[in-house]
């Protein structure tokens, strides 16, 4: 079976449309940023650097430094998909991930948004 191609796909390419669809809303690029940090463990300069490397989102999520155990509070439908029915590791990570930049894109208070549990 091959892989989703969001997998080979460069992060960096992603990344400038979940900032733009931040701002389109008023929100900030340092709030997307604060998203994939809190998700991922990356702190800024290394967030950079894979944005600056190229990598793809399989290896994005693979090397993250720490994916923060509450991102399992995330619910809810992410392109006709509950996110937490997702078996495939990786693609539910990038999934966790679409679904707070849909949220913050909505207005959602981002101490909503960074789960407590």
């Amino acid at each position: 079976m091959t892989k989703h191609r969001i997998y080979t796909t460069p992060f960096a390419s992603v990344y400038p449309h979940y900032v733009a669809k931040a701002e389109r809303k008023s929100r900030t690029k340092a709030e997307v940023d604060e998203i994939i940090r809190w998700l991922t463990g990356y702190d800024q300069d290394s967030l950079e650097a894979q944005l600056e490397n190229g990598t793809d989102f399989e290896s994005f999520f693979a090397e993250a430094p720490g994916m923060n155990p509450d991102r399992t509070l995330i619910k809810g439908v992410v392109c006709g998909v509950r996110v937490e029915e997702i078996e495939e590791p990786i693609m539910r990570e990038i999934r966790y991930l679409d679904k707070l930049i849909d949220e913050l894109a909505r207005g959602k208070a981002m101490e909503k948004i960074l789960r407590k549990p």
